[in-house]
């Protein structure tokens, strides 16, 4: 067997077994490639949501603290009417 038709029968299996690995995921038809697609832009917005959540948390929790010595801080000198 010539080097040539070795790599070929490798092209074939490799190509045979990713077919199979892409039915076995449900992405062997002609919407796959708008399903990936799709499932990309979920992820990107997962992220997005994730980065917004804690940057919404750390926003609250210096404006608590900051509230928290103003507070105080009118508390303190309040006192010295």
């Amino acid at each position: 067997m010539s080097e040539e038709e070795i790599n070929r029968l490798l092209d074939q299996a490799a190509e045979r077994g990713a077919e199979a690995a892409l039915r076995k995921v449900g992405l062997h038809d002609e919407n796959a490639g708008r399903d990936m697609a799709e499932v990309r832009d979920l992820l990107e917005s997962w992220r997005d949501t994730k980065k917004t959540i804690s940057q919404t948390v750390a926003k609250i929790i210096t404006t608590s603290i900051l509230a928290v010595i103003a507070l105080g801080t009118y508390h303190y000198w309040g006192s010295f009417k």
